[in-house]
């Protein structure tokens, strides 16, 4: 190629770190993981070492690297801060590895944002059009927010942080400082808490199941689950509107069954308010697809 037309998409995670490499036309062709490594001259150290991997002998013609990060992101420079699984206070992550990677431009981003970019790619193609929200139910609670294909940041950069909203009854104490906050309930590590299982299983399925198999506990906590989700698909569809809610994260590899208690939830819902059974948002809700690498191929679009 004469033009640099190929992009590279890093995802930084807790306990992975993944990249994939996109052609001309968008398609993966080549990807790679490692495990993930604490401390900031480790992180910098993988995501050159991936992209490198990735791009062969094309890293002469990657136009752009993406990466998508938890943590604090200063998108507009490429500094990082607070990534306490990787034990990364601060960092500039973004200039580092465009340093060492010979000037290609660098771009980083939040990992839920990037995740939504990819989800929304994924499924609507280059349909952008509209309100697309991407919900990430995973050891957190957050939402990223797309509008006509473009992510909204908001004024401070925290656009989307609906984990946070403390109006979930139980009042459960969250890190934030506040109580009632809908991850406390909601997110993968706070079911993980709720309904702990033995031999490690993701807890989601395995409530699913017990609660439909008439375990009195099991529902009780189902039921403390699935009204703080619906809770959350109803700030955010009442608030911006959007055409899809895309559930991801790790919940969302439960599958169908999570889909379908959502919609028990929203059709309950729906019985004693006609206006929200007029918003029809059990019709507007997608699943991620299993296992594709969501976050990496956003963070290359992002880029």
């Amino acid at each position: 190629m004469t033009e640099r037309q190929y992009l590279v998409g890093v995802d930084i995670g807790g306990t992975k770190i993944e990249a994939v490499l996109l052609d001309s036309s968008h398609a993966v062709v080549a990807s790679h993981r490692v495990p993930a490594r604490r401390g900031g001259d480790n992180v910098v150290a993988d995501v050159v070492g991936l992209v490198r991997e990735v791009a062969g002998e094309r890293l002469g013609d990657v136009a752009r690297v993406g990466m998508g990060t938890p943590g604090r992101v200063d998108s507009a420079t490429g500094r990082i801060a607070n990534v306490v699984n990787l034990d990364i206070d601060t960092l500039d992550l973004g200039p580092l590895v465009s340093e060492r990677l010979g000037g290609v431009p660098v771009h980083v981003d939040n990992d839920v944002n990037a995740a939504a970019v990819g989800a929304a790619r994924v499924l609507c193609g280059d349909d952008t059009a509209g309100t697309v929200v991407f919900l990430n139910f995973g050891t957190g609670l957050a939402a990223g927010v797309l509008v006509d294909g473009v992510l909204q940041h908001g004024y401070s950069g925290a656009a989307g942080e609906v984990g946070h909203v403390p109006v979930d009854p139980n009042r459960f104490d969250c890190p934030c400082g506040q109580q009632g906050c809908l991850e406390t309930v909601c997110s993968g590590a706070s079911v993980a808490r709720l309904w702990p299982t033995a031999d490690g299983r993701p807890p989601m399925p395995d409530l699913i199941g017990k609660a439909r198999s008439g375990d009195a506990d099991a529902r009780r906590v189902l039921a403390m689950v699935t009204h703080a989700i619906g809770d959350t698909l109803q700030i955010v569809a009442q608030s911006v509107d959007p055409r899809l809610i895309i559930i991801g994260g790790g919940m969302a590899k439960t599958g169908a069954p999570l889909l379908e208690v959502i919609l028990d939830e929203l059709h309950g819902r729906e019985t004693s308010c006609p206006f929200l059974k007029g918003l029809e948002l059990g019709a507007r809700l997608r699943l991620v697809p299993a296992d594709a690498p969501l976050g990496a191929i956003g963070a290359a679009y992002a880029a």
